[in-house]
This record gives C-alpha cells, structure tokens and sequence, in this order.
C-alpha cells in the first residue's frame, strides 16, 4: 500500500493540531489582554483618601449623607450603562435579589443562587472579590465564565465604552467596569434571576443602580470599611440598607439592636416589609432529615436560613406576578397574599439540595497536602475572626501550628489578630497577599499598591504579635505566599496545620498555589 495518503492524514492531523494551539494561544492571549487592560483601570485610591481625609479632620458629620451628596457613582454608573446599549428601563428587565452586609454575603448569595438553579431557574451570580481569577466574578447557571466568554464580553464592552470620543478618558473604573459588564452579561444571557452582591456599603455602590428590586437581603452586620462607611454600627446599618426599594420585600438575619432599629426605619420609610429570618434548626426538611451543610458552624447556618427566604421569596413573587399580572406590578391584592406567607418553614427537596451541594471556596475550607493541613479562611472584620478562631481550635488535631496572615486597607492589625493570639501558633508569617513575588498586569491578582506599603503593614502587624507573645515568637515576614510554604515545607519536622487567614485576597493567594485548578 502507498504510503502518500497516509502522509496527507498526518498532514492533515497536523494541520489541524497546530491550528487548535493557534486557536488556544490566540484565546489565551485575549483573556490576558483583558485582564491586563481590567488591571489598568485600578483604582480610585485617590478620592477614598480624600473622603477618609476630610472624616479624620470632621469635616464630615453624616457620613451616609456625605456620601450621597459628594459621590457620583449612580449618576456614573446610568452613563456608562447607557453607552453599552442598556438604558434603565432595559435594566429594569432585569429580576434581582440584591445581597448587602457585613459578613456572610458570598456564602449567602451562593446558597441561594444553587437553591434557584436547583428549582430550575436559569441563574446568573455577580460577586466580589475574586480569589484566583477575576471571571470568577460573573456566572452562569453555576459556572464561572471561561476564559473565552470573559475576553468576548468584556472586549465588547470596553470597545462600547472606550469607542466615543465624546466620553474619551472617561473610563469606569476596576469595579465598576466589571458592574457594568455583570449586567450586559445577564441581559444578553436572558437569565431568570441575577443575584447581585454589593461591593462596599450599598447605598451608593455602584450595584445599586438597579431601581425594579423584588427580594433584598442584609447579611450580619459589623464595623468594616469604618473610614468610609462610618466608625458604628447604626451608621454601617444606614449604608447597607440603601439597597431597599419602596416595595420590595426584605430580609435579614438577627441584628444587634441600634443596626436593627436602623434597618427598620429605613423599611417602613420605603413601605418595604422587613422579616427577621427564623433560626436553621426550626425548619422541617424532606424525610425529616436535617440537612448537612458543608460547613458545621451556627454563622453559616444563619445564612443559610437568609438563603432559603430569599429564593422562597422571588419564586413566590415571580410567579404570583407572572399568574396576575405578566410582570408588571402586583396588585395591592397579591401583595397581601405575600405577606401572609412571607417566611418559608418546611424545605423542599430542592432547596435542599441546592444547599447540601453549593461550594463557596475560601471559607471555613480545609486543604490536605503532603506537609501540612491547611485551613483557610477569609475573615477580615473582629466578628468574623472570633468564628474562624473557634472553627479552627474545634476543627484542627495536630500538635504543630502555623499561621499565615495579611490584612488589607485600612482594617486594624491587632484587632483582627487578638482572636488567634491563643491558638497555640509555633510559627507565625505576615505576608504580602500575592502568590508569587513577581505579579504582572497581565494578573489576575496584580494590584497598584506599592510593595514598600505592603511589607510596612506587613511588618507592623508582626510588631503587634511580637507585643502579644514576646520576643520567643517565631515570627517571618515574606514578600508573597509562596515564599511562606517552602520556609514551612522546608523546616516541618512533624506534619503541620497552617491556618491562613485575615483577607480574601490572601486567601486567593494561597489557593492558586494549594489548587491551582479551583478554576476551571
């Protein structure tokens, strides 16, 4: 038999081979250029530092008012929507559970997202921050967009926006840019719900632009992002509440008494009903079996229960709105319908479901390795270390303990630290929050903030364990995660827990190294 045809098949096999790595290096490098051009829009450091500027010298007495008078977000966040083709009444298309708070707002908005999907909904999910890659932010039914999906979408939407030259320089920036591109995503995938996450605060964040709000949540509140939201509780409470709409339904979980009072002014100024959820080990689940969260701690029970009423309340709302009205608005007589079965006690096989198999990483998660056990979590305010404290002495059985920790912005060192001061940690390391010392603006991870800051806070909140445990501390500054698990890998004479801790962003951090294929 002549081989000349069999030549052809290898050609052709070739052929195709190569044009496959072309396609795949052509893809590769649209996502890069879309983070590296995402990264160039970083930050608006400059205006935060003047509000915490005139706060420090009181020039602001009202925080909450300040903020609506000075910032612009809103009225930013209508222009560059409207220069992608969605005006407001396009985005009033749009069926949103809108989800503030203090603490538990991913793990919240995520359980409620699979509740939705498991009824058979068609789901988008926008979320902040990312750990490992920044598509992580925008889903669909589930699934973090491919690297593909995310370079389409958001060469589109920079073209949309960068393409006048009326507008030229005027460029949203990091998080708003990817609010708007959350929104185009969801309206041209016609999902059925879109659960949206706030980013700082809510009353002017650029999230709240949506207007048409069924269902909004409000998560446990506590004192973070305190320069700009304000130094306590009833202030923070006021800023998160502005995501209620006149009439649309609330929920949240119990609140300390001076933030629930706020909540319910701001409720009944809106003619909003605001429901306390029920504790989880109320409801009745199918077979009368409890279900088994992923995470066995009462916090994550309570956002479960704010889950479960959230996505018992928009199926109840869209369907009492599609029977009556075919989406327009409720007649006073469906609302009070409503309102006789606001809260959900019995669970359905669904929603359990939906809960039992959500995945959140980075929170309360536990990592196996060949030299250690690692526990990681991404607690950053007082309230939320005090759990992860106690999760990690209930859950942690080996005798050698390390810790890693970094803390971003401005959140107090030695608040967040005096939780674990106890823990029995032999070694301690304050790292800079990125993989790898070398970080690119083709990274997913890159940040503007100079590594001379970065170490400084570093080597400040290892003066303040220093103070805590004297000078027999064995205490590491490192200049990136990596750096810290070859020192631990490298001295370990028995197998250690290593608790990480202290930001998101390290908790990242460290996940692109422990389980580099999180993302898929």
């Amino acid at each position: 038999m002549s081989d000349k045809p069999m030549n052809g098949v290898h050609l052709l096999r070739g052929y195709l081979a190569s044009s496959v790595a072309v396609r795949m290096c052509s893809s590769r490098k649209s996502y890069e250029d879309a983070v590296c051009k995402l990264n160039l829009l970083q930050s608006n450091k400059a205006s935060i530092e003047q509000i915490r500027k005139d706060i420090r010298t009181g020039q602001v007495s009202n925080i909450v008012a300040e903020l609506q008078k000075k910032c612009t977000n809103l009225e930013d966040m209508e222009s560059y929507l409207a220069r992608t083709g969605v005006s407001m009444a396009k985005l009033d298309q749009l069926s949103v559970i809108h989800i503030a708070g203090t603490k538990g707002k991913g793990s919240t908005s995520a359980m409620c997202e699979s509740i939705l999907r498991h009824h058979g909904f068609r789901t988008g999910f926008y979320s902040s921050p990312h750990l490992v890659a920044v598509r992580e932010r925008i889903r669909l039914n589930g699934r973090v967009l491919s690297e593909d999906q995310f370079a389409q979408y958001f060469h589109q939407v920079y073209d949309l926006l960068d393409g006048s030259k009326a507008y030229e320089g005027d460029m949203p920036k990091y998080f708003a840019f990817l609010t708007v591109m959350a929104f185009n995503v969801f309206l041209k995938e016609k999902v059925d719900v879109a659960l949206v996450e706030v980013g700082i605060g809510g009353i002017v964040d650029y999230t709240n632009i949506l207007r048409k709000v069924p269902v909004v949540g409000i998560t446990a509140l506590g004192l973070d992002h305190t320069t700009i939201l304000g130094n306590t509780l009833p202030e923070i409470a006021a800023a998160k509440a502005g995501i209620m709409k006149p009439g649309c339904e609330a929920y949240t979980v119990t609140q300390p008494n001076d933030a629930m009072d706020v909540l319910r002014n701001v409720a009944d100024s809106f003619k909003c009903p605001l429901t306390v959820v029920p504790d989880y080990k109320s409801y009745t689940f199918p077979n009368t079996d409890k279900v088994h969260l992923p995470v066995n701690l009462e916090a994550y029970q309570t956002n479960a229960s704010l889950a479960i009423q959230l996505a018992h309340a928009w199926m109840r709302i869209t369907k009492s709105t599609q029977r009556k009205n075919g989406l327009k608005k409720l007649t006073n007589n469906v609302q009070n319908d409503i309102k006789l079965e606001s809260v959900v006690k019995c669970v359905t096989k669904e929603t359990m479901e939906g809960l039992t198999s959500c995945k959140w990483p980075g929170r309360y998660q536990v990592i196996n390795a060949e030299y250690a056990e690692f526990y990681l979590d991404g607690a950053h305010t007082k309230e939320s270390m005090d759990i992860c404290a106690q999760w990690f002495r209930d859950s942690n059985r080996l005798h050698d303990r390390t810790l890693i920790f970094s803390a971003t912005g401005d959140r107090n060192g030695e608040t967040l630290l005096q939780p674990l001061r106890s823990l029995g940690f032999t070694s301690v390391y304050f790292v800079i929050p990125t993989a790898y010392r070398h970080i690119t603006q083709n990274n997913d991870n890159y940040s503007k903030v100079e590594d001379e800051e970065l170490i400084a806070r570093c080597q400040k909140h290892a003066d303040i364990w220093l103070e805590f445990q004297g000078s027999a501390a064995k205490v590491t500054v490192a200049g990136c995660v990596a750096d810290a698990l070859v020192s631990i890998k490298k001295n370990k004479v028995d197998r250690s827990s290593v608790l990480i801790t202290g930001s998101l962003h390290l908790v990242g951090a460290a996940l692109s190294i422990l389980d580099p294929n999180l993302v898929g």
